[in-house]
């Protein structure tokens, strides 16, 4: 089987210097890592018509737990219950280094160390509803594009990979309840009797999804940076999402000029009987809800409005730019974790899914929950500069 040489980033737009962290090699022998596409080692097809190259994979659902390393680094059981996937050992100790060096991975395989993770689903008995299954779907238009070709004194719509160490919040604001949601998320149905839809929490989604169909929490991260820092006070300002201008183009602000990968998610959870279809909320008797919705010392939320999703990237330099370099800039529609150059991220996990166990007991809550504002959250975290 012949494979590509590497990745050709000549038509990448430069990462701003000295802002990025330092690369951490994988400490492990990544070939094995790598298989033929599906078994061929076709190259995909173009994504045409469409006008982005496009990344996807499938993610198993991790561990639970209420920690949370961009909001309370080194504070763990201070969050509500949070539903992880991506790298299994992250937690509230969980920095760039420590994700590149440890732990395997529920997405694919640990080419892919990042952590995403979201409030985890609760039936209303005091259980934890895993997701069957969590898609991400990589996409950005090619760095050749005219629109991404914006250079001189003001740069604007610079197309990048990810930079090392970023990491956000996106969806709403646990930490400024009056904060505008990001995102655009939420829920939809489908499979036998579903009515599929864009409903925008649980309770009016609940009544299209049967027992025996699905119901998915969907939301789209950030794909606009602002080339200076990996964080931020609230861990959303550093990074934004495009807009439509005038001419009908969306593009990076002018404060935000690098356009990177962006990615949606979307958590597929099985119906169950314990799930209330009736369309109406009893906040006293919670049917299926975020665990974000209904926490100790606030008023209860509708199910599901609370809905917001991390991310602390911790990819493979060398697999990041092989799936940017091809299916992104080469305009390929690569599934399942195909890079576009014959090979792909050998599916470890994420497939064979069927037939385990998805309500678990939650663990046990310490009980040291924090819901103060972003300086009370994290007071050693500067509003400026790399983080």
């Amino acid at each position: 089987m012949i494979f590509g040489a590497g990745p050709s980033l000549a038509d990448q737009a430069p990462m701003p210097q000295g802002v990025e962290l330092p690369s951490v090699p994988s400490n492990f022998d990544v070939e094995p890592e790598y298989v033929a596409g599906w078994g061929s080692g076709k190259i995909p097809k173009s994504a045409a018509p469409d006008v982005v190259g496009a990344f996807r994979f499938l993610c198993s659902p991790g561990q639970l737990s209420y920690d949370d390393p961009i909001v309370y680094p080194g504070q763990p059981g201070k969050s509500h219950l949070h539903q992880f996937f991506g790298n299994t050992e992250a937690d509230a100790h969980s920095t760039y280094e420590s994700l590149r060096k440890t732990g395997n991975s529920t997405c694919n395989n640990r080419l892919n160390r990042s952590a995403y993770w979201m409030p985890a689903m609760m039936n209303g008995r005091g259980q934890v509803v895993k997701p069957r299954y969590v898609s991400i779907y990589y996409k950005r238009i090619p760095a050749s594009s005219p629109n991404c070709l914006s250079r001189g004194k003001k740069p604007k719509n610079i197309c990048i990979s990810i930079p090392r160490g970023l990491r956000f919040i996106f969806g709403h604001d646990m930490l400024n309840e009056s904060g505008k949601k990001t995102g655009k998320g939420y829920f939809n149905c489908y499979g036998p009797g579903a009515k599929s839809g864009t409903y925008p929490d649980i309770v009016t989604a609940a009544q299209y999804c049967p027992t025996g169909a699905k119901i998915g929490a969907l939301i789209s991260a950030p794909d606009c940076w602002d080339g200076k820092n990996l964080d931020s006070t609230d861990h959303r300002s550093h990074v934004a999402y495009r807009k439509y201008g005038n001419d009908g183009k969306a593009r990076c602000p002018k404060t935000h000029p690098y356009r990177m990968p962006t990615f949606t998610l979307g958590a597929w959870y099985d119906v169950d009987e314990t799930l209330d279809r009736s369309g109406t909320w009893e906040p006293e008797n919670p049917s299926w809800h975020l665990s974000s919705d209904y926490m100790p010392g606030m008023k209860p939320a509708k199910p599901g409005s609370t809905f917001h999703t991390d991310w602390f990237g911790a990819w493979d330099d060398e697999a990041l730019a092989l799936w940017t370099a091809h299916c992104i800039n080469k305009l390929l529609n690569c599934s399942g974790g195909e890079l576009g150059d014959g090979r792909q991220l050998k599916p470890t996990n994420g497939y064979n899914n069927q037939g385990q166990q998805r309500i678990f007991d939650p663990p046990p809550d310490p009980g040291f929950h924090h819901h103060g504002n972003a300086a009370e959250a994290n007071p050693s975290h500067e509003s400026s500069g790399n983080i």
